[in-house]
């Protein structure tokens, strides 16, 4: 599958709670690491998800928040903590590349101020927060 989100994650579904409108989907990457999706029970039921199917999480880099407090409390459903690995500036935004366990990358994108008052370098701890309602969810046909 190609797509222009910079994060793409394959899991197995662990659980899907649906309420009236909306349901949330626990993604198991494996290794411990699980990702909290907000999606509408019509695409739960369009693309089948069912504890026990695979899917994909897609998450768009500008829609990662970075932080370098771990103990930091979000409203983010999503933390995922790791070593930055690349950070790359530009004009106004920059780059920044996590190492997160497992061997797995996440990209985000914030802006060179943000890089620079939180000292976002090589080699830093940091943890990126993602909104449940941030991540897509896709299945192979």
């Amino acid at each position: 599958m190609h797509t222009s989100a910079r994060n793409q994650f394959s899991g197995t579904v662990k659980t899907v709670q649906k309420g009236a409108v909306n349901a949330e989907v626990i993604l198991d990457l494996g290794g411990g690491v699980e990702l909290a999706a907000i999606i509408t029970n019509a695409s739960v039921d369009h693309l089948a998800l069912a504890s026990g199917s695979s899917a994909i999480a897609l998450i768009k880099a500008p829609w990662v928040i970075l932080t370098t407090d771990e103990k930091l409390k979000t409203s983010a459903r999503n933390h995922l903590c790791g070593t930055i690995s690349a950070c790359r500036e530009g004009a106004v935004n920059g780059e920044v590349v996590l190492d997160l366990a497992g061997g797995r990358q996440l990209v985000a994108i914030v802006t060179n101020d943000s890089i620079q008052n939180l000292g976002l370098k090589a080699g830093v701890r940091a943890c990126a927060l993602i909104k449940a309602s941030h991540i897509i969810l896709a299945v192979q046909p």
